[in-house]
């Protein structure tokens, strides 16, 4: 049987190493990518390998419209040179950023930021990689629990995100006929190095969230990767254009 390949962009750090090491789990080989730390996407590739799965980490700066192209080609060099395959099965849109602003302070430059990385870059990277995910593959993108509740400080990210719900939906109308199923799954407070790691390393922080959440604590990097592997794995093949909320119930 052949194996399922998973790109996951951001894969090195945080969800998206989260992720890759629980697809790994599940036999699903991975292409990832980071943005400047090699050392560290070289530690994932080398964690994924442990647990029996191939993968690969290839440089990609998700802001940069203008090097799509040459980042396309090396996946195709990747998928033929490590396993003899054209295309790839799972697209996993997770790499990001945070920048924290009330509206009266943010910048044009910090807009632009965050329309770059988390909205142009994800719709046109998808676009360059539609021809190479094969039929029945899926495409799981990322929002926030912020774009559906409203904390002071987060409006241009929080923007962004929904406008990431919109265009997955349309993903999935639009690829249906090649039976692509295209969701976002919309993750809550993470104790992890997103945002200057704030939720981690600040304590009054942490324990405001976790008392607004119904489970009383914050989410973990885990949380949210074994989520994430589940909803591009098979036994999700039916969940097609859906927002799916992993937050433990914040602000219910």
């Amino acid at each position: 049987m052949t194996r399922k390949i998973a790109l996951i962009t951001g894969g090195s750090r945080g969800l998206g190493r989260s992720a890759a090491l629980k697809l790994a789990a599940r036999g699903v080989d991975v292409i990832l990518t980071y943005r400047s730390q090699v050392a560290e996407a070289q530690a994932v590739v080398a964690e994924i390998e442990a647990l029996g799965a191939h993968a690969v980490a290839l440089q990609l700066e998700a802001g940069d419209v203008a090097s799509f192209p040459a980042f396309i080609a090396e996946v195709r060099n990747a998928l033929q040179t490590h396993w003899q395959r054209s295309q790839f099965d799972y697209l996993l849109n997770n790499a990001g950023m945070g920048v924290y602003g009330s509206i009266a302070e943010t910048s044009e430059a910090q807009f632009d930021q965050l329309v770059n990385v988390h909205l142009k870059g994800v719709f046109f990277l998808t676009q360059g990689l539609l021809p190479l995910i094969a039929e029945g593959g899926r495409i799981l993108n990322v929002s926030s629990g912020l774009a559906r509740f409203s904390l002071p400080g987060y409006a241009a990210y929080a923007a962004m995100k929904g406008a990431i719900e919109v265009f997955t939906r349309y993903l999935a109308l639009e690829l249906g006929p090649r039976r692509i199923a295209a969701n976002v799954i919309a993750p809550g407070a993470i104790e992890t190095d997103f945002g200057g790691a704030a939720v981690r390393n600040n304590p009054q922080l942490n324990a405001m969230i976790a008392g607004q959440t119904a489970l009383g604590r914050v989410g973990q990097a885990d949380d949210i990767g074994s989520l994430m592997a589940l909803l591009l794995s098979d036994e999700a093949g039916w969940v097609n254009g859906q927002r799916v909320e992993a937050s433990g119930g914040i602000h219910l």
